[in-house]
């Protein structure tokens, strides 16, 4: 193996000096997750770039989202399960057209929508896969490549297709963006979200008051208990972030709703959450003779570090510290991502495998170009050695 390893080290720093012209097409292309038809112009090239000898495509068209990607090596039909490892992705993005539309190259440092969170990371797939395909080895590797289009929008429609391609793999890289020292993703909280909505009596606030049922009034109360199911010692956040109700301010108003955002670290935890908010949903519309209707439950369970992930994490650390990168795991991670959906069927998952950067979901998005060289001869690293020591 330590010529093929030699020859691919070599290949992948040769491909590296013209990953950004490929990487340009991506950014510029906007593929903002509520635009089908951006979303499905961002497949498109990416069908196009990774239309590599010894991987085939099947196209799975989304139910209102863009559609998902699943690329597959030769080899990865004829492999058991647990020899298979999936490398997974998404090229949705968070920016409208025309909010934040930039190419900025300044040195090392590369500012645009997406570069980040995850086009620097379908990029360095992209480069290990070339790499190794140059080699005539990628066809060999029990190796899938799934790329959704809709991560940014929570995987709704796309996290049956990715468990489904996921199912009994001995392991899952996920290529969200790199986190400083290229510290290893192995823990991310679950999320979830509610809608409360609440039913009163409407009634002329100055004529017949005392015949109205107030729902801000009930709502407010219940909001009041929800708020305290946080328990940071546990892990678990829960936050009212949006309300509406009423008609006008002589109105006893008859409807209010709410959305609750809430984490978890432990899955039982969201269980037990979502029982409760729906134990106060009932107290509260006895007590206030209001109807609460509560809808919703766990987006993502959470990404739990198990002894085979921390397993999967140091496999994944010797081969990017022999390329150069940080090697320790990072702490727990707030937010979810698609790590978290293939850990839950018992997967072995890690995440963070994106370039190295910072200010993803913001304007000020950007990676460091010299990282995707970094993190490519990683990966290859990481999938030359995949059943065998590096």
């Amino acid at each position: 193996m330590s010529d093929s390893l030699t020859d691919a080290t070599a290949k992948c720093t040769h491909l590296a000096l013209t990953v950004l012209d490929t990487l340009r097409p991506w950014v510029e292309c906007n593929s903002y997750s509520r635009d089908v038809a951006a979303v499905n112009a961002m497949g498109d090239l990416l069908a196009a770039d990774f239309d590599i000898p010894g991987l085939s495509l099947a196209r799975h068209q989304g139910n209102g989202v863009g559609d998902h990607l699943v690329f597959t090596s030769d080899a990865w039909q004829g492999a058991d399960p647990a020899d298979r490892i999936v490398l997974i992705g998404h090229h949705d993005t968070v920016f409208p057209p025309g909010s934040f539309e930039v190419w900025n190259l300044d040195g090392d440092r590369l500012q645009g929508p997406g570069v980040l969170d995850m086009k620097g990371g379908l990029v360095t797939i992209l480069l290990a896969f070339k790499t190794l395909a140059s080699l005539d080895i990628l066809q060999t590797l029990p190796v899938a490549f799934v790329c959704v289009g809709d991560e940014e929008i929570g995987s709704k429609d796309s996290s049956a297709l990715l468990c489904e391609v996921a199912a009994g793999a001995g392991g899952a890289l996920v290529f969200e963006a790199g986190r400083a020292a290229d510290k290893i993703i192995t823990m991310r909280k679950g999320t979830g979200a509610l809608h409360v909505s609440v039913e009163g009596l409407a009634a002329h606030a100055g004529n017949h008051h005392k015949e109205g049922r107030n729902a801000i009034l009930a709502l407010s109360k219940f909001i009041i208990e929800v708020q305290a199911l946080t328990d940071y010692d546990k892990g678990v956040t829960v936050n009212v972030g949006l309300i509406s109700g009423g008609e006008a301010r002589n109105t006893v108003p008859h409807h209010a709703e709410c959305d609750i955002d809430f984490r978890l670290i432990h899955k039982e935890d969201g269980e037990e959450l979502v029982r409760a908010v729906h134990a106060l949903a009932e107290r509260f519309g006895k007590e206030t003779s209001t109807s609460f209707s509560v809808s919703g439950g766990v987006s993502r369970p959470p990404l739990e570090r198990s002894e085979a992930s921390a397993g999967l994490a140091a496999r994944y650390a010797d081969a990017a510290k022999l390329s150069g990168l940080g090697f320790e795991e990072a702490g727990l991670i707030g937010g979810g991502s698609d790590a978290n959906n293939v850990s839950a069927i018992g997967v072995p998952a890690i995440d963070g495998m994106g370039p190295r950067g910072s200010g993803f979901h913001t304007y000020n998005e950007h990676i460091e170009v010299s990282s995707l060289a970094l993190r490519a001869e990683a990966l290859v690293r990481f999938l030359l050695s995949w059943g065998t020591p590096l």
